[in-house]
């Protein structure tokens, strides 16, 4: 292992880089599919269309849907983090929608007789019940776009794929190891991270609901 210690600088560019595409592109969709999750959990048919629209996008081979993009957009960030939401929309929108309709009945009726309004409901009842959900959305999005982002070095988007294309072109398997233990250890950490968080809130939900 000669080129590692070398070039760690150049691992934390590419590190950062990677983080820049994924926290991007997830913080993006979920914004999306909070408007949309929470408008359609109340609407089946609607939901379910939706998810299957979204999960067609999800079918579309990354490099695919990157080439689609660049027409628009040109080469580079702006059509990777657009893809990689694209990506997280129906991972998010799936679970945010189903945190929503996990909600009991009875306490929509109570928070109604209450005098609630709809966003005041929203905000302060259903919300924090339905964040476990929206926080295992994320865990599986920002996994499953670590991975995907790789392929975004394509494109000149940059992050760790750089490393391991690098090292592919040039028969150099230290690049191509280091680039991919790097992504495999951040999305390890990012699993490991975010289901911590979620069995904590689904604790303190349980906690409370007694």
């Amino acid at each position: 292992m000669k080129w590692v210690p070398k070039n760690f600088g150049r691992l934390a560019e590419a590190l950062l880089e990677h983080l820049y595409l994924v926290l991007s592109s997830v913080g993006i969709a979920l914004v999306i599919s909070l408007i949309v999750g929470i408008w359609a959990a109340r609407r089946p048919r609607t939901f379910g269309a939706i998810v299957i629209v979204t999960g067609v996008l999800f079918a579309v081979p990354s490099l695919a849907l990157f080439a689609l993009l660049i027409p628009v957009l040109g080469i580079g960030a702006a059509p990777a983090i657009t893809g990689l939401a694209a990506y997280s929309l129906m991972i998010l929108i799936r679970n945010i929608g189903l945190g929503f309709q996990a909600i009991p009945r009875d306490v929509l009726d109570a928070a109604n007789g209450m005098g609630y309004g709809t966003p005041r409901r929203i905000w302060e009842i259903e919300l924090p019940l339905a964040v476990p959900f929206v926080v295992g959305g994320i865990r599986i999005a920002i996994v499953t776009v670590i991975g995907i982002a790789t392929v975004a070095a394509y494109i000149n988007a940059g992050g760790l794929g750089v490393i391991i294309f690098e090292g592919i072109d040039q028969r150099f398997p230290e690049k191509i190891l280091a680039g991919g233990l790097l992504t495999s250890a951040l999305a390890l950490f990012a699993d490991y991270l975010f289901a911590s968080l979620e069995k904590y809130l689904r604790r303190r939900n349980g906690r409370q609901a007694a």
